[in-house]
């Protein structure tokens, strides 16, 4: 298979992004916006081609990953 389409699998539009980490769009738009402030969840990496945002699942991954809470409260 093509690397060229290998990669466009592994990127996915801000809508796909807000749906697959269970946040919405404006979640995404107002951190890329403002970055990182005090007591806001900071959003996940993305990539901007030209005028495009694109976000890559393995970051998502990593995003979710580092959020996990375990029974007890304490995040790992």
């Amino acid at each position: 298979m093509d690397k060229h389409i290998q990669d466009a699998k592994r990127a996915i539009s801000e809508a796909q992004a807000a749906c697959y980490i269970g946040m919405s769009r404006s979640f995404l738009r107002q951190d890329r916006m403002n970055g990182i402030r005090e007591n806001r969840t900071p959003g996940p990496r993305y990539v901007r081609i030209g005028k495009r945002i694109r976000y890559l699942i393995d970051d998502l991954d990593a995003w979710l990953e580092a959020h996990v809470v375990d029974r007890e409260g304490a995040q790992l």
